[in-house]
């Protein structure tokens, strides 16, 4: 059996998606997901104490961090997160290029029944923390078979 290649039907693969990924560097999406966790935040409080203020403690915002999110998908041809996970684990017996590049900022466009555009966030400087290409496998489960990946990222909008 004959497959397709990604980019000679990508308009058509991911269509039918309601969310899409693409890179912000890319104009195309390069992904279709069926589901995504939260996006979460938390920032940490810092205490300090006003000059002439001896008994009461302000707390003023810390350090911001930004939770990993983890992306769900029916298990497809699609290479593009391949490749860009394997950038983090790189041993050195690759370019050394590819290791310093792989942080990427990525787009998450999440549509509605109608098929028009409803949120779009921008997530910075993510890079692959987890990547499932080959769940657990059972011939006589009626499962579909996904394909999972977990992104750190460094902040939103």
């Amino acid at each position: 059996m004959e497959q397709s290649s990604p980019s000679s039907q990508a308009a058509d693969l991911y269509q039918n998606f309601k969310i899409r990924i693409k890179f912000a560097d890319m104009p195309a999406y390069v992904a279709g997901f069926s589901r995504i966790t939260a996006l979460d935040s938390t920032t940490e409080g810092t205490d300090y104490r006003e000059g002439d203020v001896t008994s009461t403690v302000r707390i003023m915002p810390g350090l911001a961090k930004f939770g990993p999110i983890t992306l769900e998908r029916g298990i497809t041809h699609d290479v593009e997160f391949a490749q860009w996970a394997n950038m983090v684990w790189n041993d050195g017996s690759k370019e050394e290029a590819s290791r310093k590049d792989f942080r990427r900022n990525i787009i998450v466009d999440v549509f509605n029944e109608a098929g028009l555009l409803a949120l779009r966030y921008i997530l910075y400087r993510c890079w692959v923390v987890e990547y499932g290409t080959v769940p657990e496998l059972d011939a006589s489960a009626r499962a579909v078979a996904i394909d999972t990946l977990t992104v750190q990222n460094e902040g939103r909008e």
